[in-house]
């Protein structure tokens, strides 16, 4: 990325950075949905328009004060002058956190770009964002984007070049120094630029007050966990059994083609029934439990249910200094 303008993607994690990412340089970058998974930089190179950019995929974080090894990265990455730009990737259906680390990031970087993305998730829960009204109280270029559709991308890039050739200018607004006043400034912005349909609004505080209720949030996040597991454990007999069946079903054919290679029948056997048993074992057993849970963890996800049970178990988890999204780590093992 010598000659080409570097643009650093940041923003929460769980916003789509990755996705992005991979959009955009055409790399296989793993996505997922659990905070934390970007923990060192991606880089790749994207052509648009006949002109190539470097792009740098930092770790998800949620501020850059630097408590944390992402925030480390992310902000020190930022604040060095390595990026011609920076682009703040931000969920569409929960943007006040996403503008509160766009204001850190505009402190560190005058040319930032935001850029609203999941916004296919936001029209199926009946939030519109008006880009216009909040380029206008931001200061701030804008772009709403779906990075998994690439809808939005050639807008972004227009964004992005009208930032490169501008002179940098923060607006003085919008860069804001104090957390809690940054949040209240999200707030208010986001008031005004973001509307939510009645309907939809009530249905999510219906099933918020079922899923994270005092006395069903607790119980309901069990049900689900126990289900679960249960699937996980019963499902996975069968498949591996038949794995365990066909992978220990190869050991004789290679114990005689080791031994047909000239080897000794002591080495022959380490190699067959040591070696390679313990493999088809490892893999008969753990194979299909991991070829189920991990499916269903993000079913969950998608369903968006995984935020409410680390909310549920965010309290007592607090009491040992961690929070609620631990209780994700400890049920993935």
């Amino acid at each position: 990325m010598q000659n080409e303008p570097v643009i650093a993607l940041c923003g929460n994690p769980n916003v789509g950075k990755s996705t992005l990412f991979n959009a955009l340089t055409g790399m296989k970058q793993h996505t997922g949905n659990w905070s934390g998974k970007t923990v060192s930089l991606a880089r790749g190179i994207c052509t648009r328009g006949g002109k190539r950019y470097g792009i740098v995929d930092l770790p998800g974080t949620y501020s850059l004060l630097a408590h944390s090894k992402e925030e480390e990265i992310a902000s020190g990455f930022i604040a060095d002058g390595n990026a011609d730009a920076a682009v703040v990737v931000c969920d569409a259906t929960c943007l006040v956190r996403s503008l509160t680390l766009a204001m850190q990031v505009l402190r560190l970087h005058a040319r930032t770009v935001i850029c609203i993305n999941l916004m296919d998730e936001a029209e199926r829960r009946g939030i519109s964002v008006d880009t216009a009204k909040l380029e206008a109280l931001s200061g701030l270029p804008c772009a709403a984007v779906s990075a998994r559709s690439e809808r939005g991308i050639d807008e972004l890039f227009t964004k992005i070049n009208a930032a490169l050739e501008a002179e940098p200018s923060p607006p003085p607004a919008f860069a804001c120094d104090c957390p809690n006043a940054a949040f209240c400034l999200s707030e208010s912005i986001c008031a005004k630029c973001v509307a939510v349909s009645k309907k939809a609004d009530e249905r999510r505080m219906k099933i918020d007050r079922i899923l994270t209720g005092r006395y069903t949030g607790i119980p309901i996040m069990l049900m689900l966990l126990a289900l679960v597991f249960y699937i996980t454990l019963e499902g996975a007999n069968y498949p591996s059994a038949w794995l365990s069946k066909l992978l220990l079903s190869l050991e004789p054919p290679l114990n005689s083609a080791l031994l047909s290679l000239g080897l000794p029948q002591g080495a022959a056997l380490a190699l067959s029934a040591g070696a390679y048993r313990v493999l088809a074992w490892v893999v008969s057993v753990m194979l299909p439990p991991m070829a189920i849970f991990f499916p269903m963890f993000t079913f969950l996800e998608e369903l968006g249910y995984l935020p409410r049970a680390a909310f549920n178990m965010d309290h007592y988890f607090s009491r040992s200094g961690s929070c609620g999204k631990q209780a994700l780590t400890m049920c993935m093992g």
